[in-house]
């Protein structure tokens, strides 16, 4: 059976730097950090006292009253990045099967707010007292379950969880489906709202977060010598993926091509990369040769990143072995460096960021690169955003339990 060709209709987002995809396009293109102290809750005995968490969210512009308080933040982030992605694909004012239209979008921890102010409830009042509401509000499948409500699309309904990789394998899945014609569209990507207490303390607990309290702005510092943790961020990326001649037939705009998509497992640590970075480079491996495309065609990548030690070391490893002599070719960044880590929402948004780039022939910055590691020593565009030529550029995720995805996209012509 021959693959179907797949590309990209339409995108939205929620995220720290800017709550539309011209938003955020612009602020990273300026060099525009997301990360602030943190107001949505007291942390003045928490570790860690900053994240990037969403600002000015105008939730009625999405959900009347009644439906935000059936929704969990995460939830209504995601809903909010899968409708504006509708909305920019135009797919709703055009004839098509509601049957072939699916949507795949996870979370990599789900409602964590609702789940901690139901316990409140429930130690002060008793059980009699949490909403009916609880459960659909909060289990991370109901962000794809309430838009296939919302527009009636009946093909496949999936909610992919993998950690930090679930907003990439929930693209790649939805990529999947449409290529073996079990689909002819999907809405895919990821959404999380983590900062919480539970949030910031576990993951503070797990020794992943900086804690660079004075500087907050400068806390992401991938491939710095100085990073000492990620910043956990909030947030949404949303993909419309559409059969390359049913997008044609529709006179639909097209942003890019997705061309390859791979996954591996580390099968060796719960939280630490494989120190040699074999599982990383595998699945780059097998995202190039699912889509046919040679190592030295790709021209950037938008790296998993995260800024901590042990990760970043890693991943460039991984690049060195995988490309070879044409790694020092390759422009990598890290969006990360300015919206911090959004976690199951990371590999949606980021892949965005990749077809922004591939789109505008331009590459944001890593911001807060002072003392580049000397272990990792590629081109990580540390100076200023950059125009650049290239056709295919590869977008990475890596997750706790070694869960890894790659995406390549490619510039539609």
């Amino acid at each position: 059976m021959q693959k179907r060709r797949v590309v990209v209709t339409g995108l939205g987002c929620i995220t720290p730097v800017g709550n539309s995809v011209d938003e955020l396009w612009s602020s990273l293109m300026s060099g525009k950090s997301g990360v602030s102290n943190i107001s949505v809750f007291d942390a003045e005995k928490m570790p860690v006292k900053f994240s990037a968490s969403i600002k000015d969210f105008d939730a009625e512009k999405y959900f009347d009253s009644k439906e935000q308080r059936k929704l969990d933040l995460f939830m209504q982030y995601g809903m909010a990045a899968g409708i504006d992605a509708v909305n920019d694909s135009n797919i709703n004012n055009s004839d098509v099967d509601t049957e072939r239209v699916g949507v795949a979008i996870g979370s990599g921890i789900g409602g964590l707010p609702s789940i901690e102010n139901t316990h409140d409830i429930f130690l002060k009042s008793g059980p009699r007292r949490i909403s009916p509401f609880f459960i659909p509000a909060t289990i991370i499948n109901m962000i794809a379950g309430n838009l296939s409500i919302k527009y009636g699309y009946k093909g496949p309904n999936l909610s992919i969880v993998t950690a930090c990789t679930t907003g990439t394998h929930n693209v790649g899945e939805g990529f999947r489906q449409i290529q073996y014609s079990h689909a002819d569209v999907m809405v895919c990507g990821g959404a999380e709202m983590a900062t919480t207490p539970l949030g910031i303390g576990g993951f503070a607990a797990a020794r992943a977060l900086s804690t660079r309290n004075d500087e907050p702005q400068k806390a992401s510092r991938p491939w710095d010598t100085g990073r000492d943790g990620f910043v956990l961020g909030d947030g949404a990326g949303v993909l419309v993926l559409e059969e390359l001649e049913h997008a044609k037939r529709r006179g639909a705009k097209i942003y890019a091509e997705v061309t390859g998509y791979g996954m591996s497992a580390d099968a060796y640590h719960m939280t630490l990369p494989s120190e040699t970075g074999e599982g990383a480079q595998r699945c780059m491996k097998n995202a190039l040769k699912d889509g046919g495309i040679a190592p030295e065609e790709i021209g950037y990548i938008n790296a998993h990143g995260t800024s901590t030690p042990a990760g970043d070391v890693v991943e460039a490893r991984a690049i060195k072995s995988m490309f070879n002599a044409h790694a020092k070719n390759l422009v990598v960044n890290s969006t990360k460096s300015m919206i911090g880590h959004l976690l199951g929402a990371a590999g949606g948004v980021e892949a965005l960021v990749t077809i922004l780039s591939l789109k505008n022939q331009k590459l944001h910055q890593t911001i807060n690169v002072e003392n580049q590691d000397p272990e990792c020593d590629l081109d990580f565009n540390t100076k200023s955003s950059k125009d650049v030529d290239i056709k295919h550029a590869l977008s990475n995720s890596f997750g706790f339990g070694g869960t890894n995805g790659s995406l390549i996209f490619s510039k539609y012509d």
